[in-house]
């Protein structure tokens, strides 16, 4: 791609994500693609120049890779792995590496985890009959956030599960053993891995959801999930219940909560509804971040408010 092609193509993503996000919205977008955007501030009130500052130094696979899910018609092809279809947009990507004989609770898991802002891959039910399944499991280990490596009689031996599991080893990803019946082994024998025996779908999706959310690894790209999830939510219920979430987080640095605060302002359904702001505020009051009123105007933090101590 020569210069004035790039710069071409810059342009026209930034004019799409204009019409498409708020600024916190691009700056969780472009973050989850590796654009580095925590110190880059606006320069001006565009977010077309935004987009277009961030992009400027980027590889140029992460420009395609973007056009592309963005459908900007270009000439140009990419290096980089072809992004899975089946990844939610703004979602955590959690490869369920299981067998075969398992799909049924592995799919059921798959559809718990969504509650979390995680977008889970399991082969047997997402693979379309007419793709090349091995090339679209390929694409999702190349393009996964983190692996759940669901362990039980037969793991060890399936050649499939095991090289996926040696695939996460080698592009060092986080990787959750959920024990089925089977103790994680050789390069995952040291992690003492989610005992799943007597334990319910929804009880398993949780402690997977607890271990990524406090691993170094993808608590950024976890919160950044949320957040999004969040924010772009036009269901009360729904964002709601993933403020409920962040609630368990500890420690949630401040930066994540103020752009959860502005982007929130900007979504009309959210701002206007007393059920979610009560909800917000509950979340804002135990950081002392000001709180907001129906309508987006914040109101500041008082410490009489009905908030266990």
């Amino acid at each position: 791609m020569r210069v004035l092609e790039r710069i071409e193509l810059i342009d026209r993503i930034g004019r799409e994500l204009q019409s498409r996000m708020t600024f916190a919205d691009i700056a969780v977008y472009l973050g989850a693609y590796g654009v580095k955007t925590k110190d880059i501030q606006p320069s001006s009130n565009s977010k077309w120049v935004y987009v277009k500052e961030l992009l400027a130094d980027s590889d140029e696979n992460i420009i395609l890779s973007i056009a592309e899910e963005l459908e900007l018609n270009h000439s140009f092809s990419s290096n980089a792995p072809k992004e899975a279809t089946f990844w939610k947009t703004g979602h955590f990507k959690l490869f369920l590496s299981h067998l075969a004989s398992f799909k049924s609770n592995t799919a059921k898991l798959q559809q718990v985890l969504k509650k979390y802002a995680i977008t889970s891959f399991v082969a047997h039910e997402d693979i379309e009959p007419t793709k090349d399944w091995q090339i679209e499991i390929e694409t999702a280990l190349h393009s996964m956030d983190a692996m759940v490596a669901i362990l039980m009689d037969g793991f060890k031996e399936s050649n499939w599960c095991d090289q996926e599991v040696g695939f996460a080893v080698g592009k060092n990803v986080l990787i959750i053993p959920v024990r089925k019946g089977l103790d994680p082994y050789g390069f995952i024998g040291k992690y003492q891995g989610i005992q799943a025996n007597d334990k319910n779908i929804g009880q398993v999706a949780e402690e997977i959801f607890q271990t990524i959310v406090k691993s170094t690894k993808t608590r950024g790209k976890i919160l950044s999930a949320l957040s999004n999830a969040i924010t772009q939510s036009t269901n009360i219920s729904e964002a709601s219940e993933k403020v409920f979430l962040l609630q368990s987080v500890q420690n949630i640095p401040l930066d994540v909560l103020e752009n959860i605060k502005k982007s929130a302002t900007e979504n009309t359904i959210l701002i206007n509804s007393p059920v979610f702001i009560n909800t917000l505020n509950k979340l804002f009051s135990d950081y002392s971040i000001d709180k907001l009123n129906v309508g987006g105007e914040a109101v500041a933090t008082k410490w009489n408010d009905d908030v266990p101590f």
